[in-house]
């Protein structure tokens, strides 16, 4: 088996992953815990984890200069991004949060083009637009009922801007990942990242009552720790060793579906006729922005 066939099955692994933990953090918070306390917790965990195995591997010096690109790395793909996540999440509902999510490959195609000079064509640019439309229809037109999410709205905008920094995040890190082994690069990235959600968290870390917590909580933080955080990062790292952002960013679209029918599976969640809507917008706006994919890179 391929690198790059590895690299495929682990990025399905990761959108199953992902589907599946927007109704699980929602089941979390805010009940359980605050969304900033909870990124402390997931962040603090993953953190723990990466800096533990990585005593077991060969070690790497990290150049000067990188420690800045991996602290700026660290803000898009750790801090923002799960500062936006967690509490567009506790607002708004998992299947809205999961179809705005899917912006991110039109984000990428953006950033791209912004930071490594990659070409737009026309239809790639409709597909934006398009995407874009459908993204604004979701976020302001999204709401089914105040039983799934307190304020859609702001829910919706916020997912979006976890969208871009998510986008933003995967460009940035191309060339670090195929510079550093992956687990030294994450420790630092992740350690990075707990130094700077910290001061948001701090209060609602202190807040957690755990001792009112029964065991299927501790089961679904633990999770979004392990399985959301440290297992899905690293797919990602190593799926993107072999492909490029734009196609480790395609695997997105997987999410909305998964994590639909775990939704309504579970009942956190339901369908009306505007969010089916603004997701086909949404789609048919990736699928032109992926549509035209250099064949020179065959990947």
């Amino acid at each position: 088996m391929n690198g790059r066939t590895l690299a495929l099955i682990a990025l399905s692994i990761t959108a199953l992953i992902y589907g599946i933990t927007f109704t699980i953090a929602k089941e979390v918070m805010p009940k359980h815990i605050l969304p900033y306390g909870f990124i402390v917790v997931r962040i603090g965990g993953a953190a723990i984890f990466f800096w533990i195995t990585s005593l077991f591997i060969k070690q790497q010096k990290i150049e000067r200069e990188d420690y800045k690109r991996i602290a700026v790395a660290a803000f898009f793909g750790v801090c923002l991004n799960m500062l936006t996540f967690f509490k567009g999440l506790s607002y708004t509902t998992p299947i809205s949060a999961s179809a705005i999510m899917v912006t991110a490959p039109i984000l990428v195609l953006i950033f791209s083009s912004i930071l490594i000079k990659e070409k737009i064509v026309p239809i790639k640019i409709l597909g934006v637009i398009i995407g874009l439309i459908g993204a604004v229809i979701l976020i302001i037109y999204g709401n089914t009922s105040s039983k799934h999410g307190s304020n859609v709205v702001l829910g919706n905008f916020l997912v979006f801007i976890n969208a871009a920094s998510y986008g933003l995040y995967l460009v940035l890190v191309k060339k670090l990942i195929n510079k550093y082994n992956p687990i030294i690069f994450v420790r630092w990235l992740y350690l990075f990242g707990f130094i700077m959600v910290l001061p948001f968290g701090f209060t609602e870390l202190m807040n957690i009552d755990f001792n009112a917590m029964d065991t299927s909580v501790y089961l679904k933080i633990g999770y979004v720790v392990f399985f959301s955080t440290c297992i899905t990062y690293l797919f990602n790292l190593f799926a993107l060793t072999t492909l490029k952002p734009t196609t480790v960013s395609v695997f997105i679209y997987l999410q909305p579906v998964l994590a639909t029918m775990f939704a309504l599976f579970r009942g956190s969640d339901s369908l009306n006729v505007v969010k089916v809507i603004a997701t086909l917008l949404i789609f048919l706006g990736v699928a032109l922005v992926t549509k035209q994919v250099p064949k020179t890179t065959n990947k």
